[in-house]
């Protein structure tokens, strides 16, 4: 497979939390009143169905990422086929989160001559429909989100969940602790997840405050019966493509 290379590895604002937690952090309430014993029974069976889900799904869909793989090396723009990005995931460590790449190899430096043209409100997100930073195969992977696929091999390293809080890059974690510091320290109670409530919520329909709250009520009271129904639920937003650039 094609080398991957990194395009932002500069550190997060944050990353350091994974050592000496802030106050910060504390703000949000317990996330459950069960016992110490029951809740870690939970997260213990939802990291078992974390590791059977992406094991069976990169065996299942191991085809399907191999053609990905080639189209994008004979058809697309020149540069690897996977991307990289650092992103913050539970209690703020930091790890490089996988993707198909679906835009050109500079388009991380292209980011800052786009901003007047940002279509997200509030401006925390960097959302565009019409990103031309976006190559025509990537587009169709994007709309489709399988360039999200590679994120099963985060799952299996224990980095991501199947379901929880979408990590964010770096310049918009950046803005969001700026604009909401408890938003942004309280989304990292919980491992990220390839999906999530703001991706069956309409994603680009969703401002960043909206996003934010769907987050935090995940946070405050997540469930094994709430991820399966998440889980059902995003094999039909993804079907229909609804709310994807």
């Amino acid at each position: 497979m094609s080398t991957v290379t990194p395009l932002n590895s500069a550190p997060f604002p944050g990353a350091a939390i994974a050592q000496d937690e802030p106050e910060s952090l504390q703000w949000i309430p317990p996330l459950t009143t069960r016992s110490d014993w029951v809740e870690a029974l939970r997260c213990l069976v939802k990291r078992a169905i974390d590791l059977v889900g992406a094991t069976v799904g990169l065996l299942l869909l191991a085809p399907l990422m191999l053609l990905i793989w080639v189209l994008i090396k004979l058809l697309d723009s020149p540069g690897p086929t996977l991307f990289q990005q650092m992103r913050l995931g539970h209690r703020g460590q930091p790890f490089w989160m996988l993707k198909f790449r679906t835009m050109t190899v500079d388009a991380e430096a292209k980011l800052v001559d786009l901003e007047d043209s940002n279509e997200s409100a509030g401006g925390v997100l960097f959302k565009l429909s019409h990103d031309p930073r976006v190559t025509w195969f990537g587009a169709l992977l994007r709309h489709s989100s399988l360039d999200e696929l590679p994120q099963l091999i985060n799952v299996l390293r224990g980095e991501m969940s199947l379901v929880g809080p979408r990590p964010l890059q770096d310049r918009d974690s950046k803005r969001l602790l700026a604009s909401n510091p408890r938003g942004y320290y309280g989304r990292l109670h919980v491992k990220p997840g390839v999906t999530g409530p703001w991706q069956i919520s309409g994603r680009k329909n969703v401002d960043y405050q909206q996003m934010i709250q769907l987050d935090l009520d995940y946070v405050r009271s997540w469930s094994l019966a709430g991820d399966a129904w998440i889980l059902v639920k995003t094999f039909y937003v993804v079907v229909l493509g609804k709310g994807a650039y």
